[in-house]
């Protein structure tokens, strides 16, 4: 007899339909059959589904069996098919009616005993069964809150095999999962520290804010104990707060790289990651055997914060060129090809030595002239070429740190706020959502420059030797700068504060 039901195998973040064939069958000696391109935590599975199945009271009688996971020619990987697998085997066996199991997708792994486990990647699942038509989605009760913020979709969370069994044969109930979005929202702005903390450093603050307005990357470059450090943490406490499909986005990639905290069902502030300096490239970017997300990626819609830039290895530096330009990393392997989303704002601290006391007036710097250059040159061209504010943060004066009280957070994502609002009325026909953005024609359109604009930035250029990807840079920043001063042009004087913003460019 041949049985079948719906779960889900992943790609990058988002899932795919698999049906999953059982044919059990008396004729011939006893055996157990697999195809479909199973993967070894998906083979493994024969042998938590029999056991979980003999100790939940169901016996299945001697039979040679064959499993088959459809499309076959696409990899099936962990332990989400154990759960559809027993209830097809006991749709095979007569104790579950087929069309019972009809329209219902399942995801769960079994314990030897019966109880079902939590899984990965359950957000994907249930936006995939909604997107099917599906009945409804059975799941782990873990799993159910994180299943159950996908609107059109009945969740249901299960503890047992023998409950579902029950359930399906029509002896037990089950009541879908409820989620209140309005409780999850609640407290998403509340963060532990404010810029107002932050002595001093009006000017970094300033690159700060239009760095946020315009989702613009952001390199720091300063002494030891200067606040760069602090800086960086606050800057979550000025962004704008995730809308609902962009926390479905995030949450999606936490799911799949099972990073998603059990009593979270959705990720609804924005992330914040700061990798230790000795990250592989795999780890920032992403990979490994059965390629996962990394820090570019669960730093999506957030802030990627790299402290002590240089320290990071070059060739784990380099491979950041691609998401910083296109939003999206392209993981490779012989077998397929992955993309995840990592649309995120890079913030990077420095020293401006070895030492860090080059640029400071109260210590005397030790570094040689050789070995600042060579520390320096860690930090490709191309690399520094994408950080559109290069900000210098001097060390604090006494005076600042005893009565210096600046911007707050709300004062500057008031502002923030405003002027994200305005681009996206402004680019909602052309798919983009802020000023970093631009590029080609849509630079053209919405950064037009009158003759003395044009003349001043060509002396800017020519005498910074500028590349052309940073000329493009500075008039992005440009058009933020206009945008929080409400100014419809750009004049010379926001062309100005932006190549101000280019430390590293004038340096040179």
């Amino acid at each position: 007899m041949i049985a079948k039901v719906s779960c889900a195998a992943l790609m990058g973040i988002d899932a795919f339909k698999v049906d999953l064939e059982v044919d059990l069958t008396r004729q011939g000696m006893p055996a157990f059959t697999m195809v479909g391109l199973a993967e070894g935590a998906v083979k493994e599975s024969k042998e938590r589904v029999f056991s979980a199945l003999k100790n939940s009271g169901y016996r299945l009688p001697p039979s040679r069996i064959t499993v088959n996971l459809a499309p076959a020619d696409i990899r099936k990987a962990g332990s989400a098919y154990d759960l559809p697998l027993a209830v097809a085997l006991l749709g095979a066996a007569g104790i579950i009616d087929q069309s019972a199991l009809e329209g219902w997708f399942l995801a769960g792994e079994l314990s030897l005993n019966g109880s079902i486990k939590p899984v990965h990647g359950v957000l994907p699942v249930a936006i995939e069964a909604r997107n099917k038509g599906a009945k409804g989605l059975i799941v782990s009760a873990l799993n159910s809150n994180e299943a159950a913020v996908v609107e059109g979709l009945d969740v249901y969370g299960v503890a047992t095999l023998s409950q579902l069994v029950d359930f399906f044969i029509g002896e037990d109930a089950l009541e879908p999962a409820k989620i209140d979005t309005e409780i999850l929202w609640q407290g998403r702005q509340s963060f532990g520290v404010d810029f107002a903390e932050v002595k001093g450093q009006e000017h970094a603050k300033r690159a700060i804010e239009i760095g946020a307005a315009g989702n613009h990357n952001i390199l720091f470059i300063g002494p030891p104990g200067s606040g760069k450090t602090m800086l960086a943490k606050r800057i979550p406490t000025v962004l704008p707060p995730l809308v609902f499909e962009e926390a479905l986005e995030v949450t999606k990639i936490y799911s799949v790289s099972g990073r998603l905290d059990r009593d979270k069902s959705l990720m609804v502030t924005r992330p914040f990651r700061s990798p230790h300096h000795t990250i592989s490239d795999a780890g920032l970017i992403g990979g490994g055997a059965y390629p996962k997300p990394g820090e570019v990626s669960l730093a999506h819609r957030g802030v990627l914060f790299l402290d002590e830039l240089p320290e990071f290895k070059k060739n784990v530096l380099e491979v950041l060129r691609q998401p910083l330009e296109g939003g999206e990393v392209t993981i490779s392997r012989a077998a397929m090809s992955l993309s995840y989303p990592a649309d995120f704002m890079l913030v990077a601290a420095m020293n401006p030595c070895p030492c860090g006391y080059y640029t400071d007036d109260h210590h005397t710097c030790t570094c040689s002239s050789q070995s600042v250059a060579r520390y320096m040159s860690r930090l490709s061209g191309p690399l520094l070429d994408r950080i559109d504010l290069q900000i210098e943060v001097p060390a604090v004066d006494y005076k600042d740190l005893r009565d210096s009280r600046g911007l707050d957070s709300a004062s500057m994502r008031e502002n923030i706020e405003r002027v994200r609002a305005l681009q996206s009325d402004r680019y909602k026909d052309i798919n983009i959502l802020t000023n970093s953005e631009l590029s080609g024609s849509s630079l053209e359109k919405y950064c037009q420059l009158t003759e003395a604009e044009h003349t001043f930035l060509e002396q800017a250029v020519r005498s910074l030797g500028l590349s052309a990807r940073a000329y493009t840079r500075v008039l992005r920043i440009a058009r933020t700068i206009a945008d929080l001063a409400e100014e419809e042009r750009i004049q010379v004087a926001h062309l100005a504060e932006a190549i101000n913003y280019r430390s590293m460019d004038r340096k040179g």
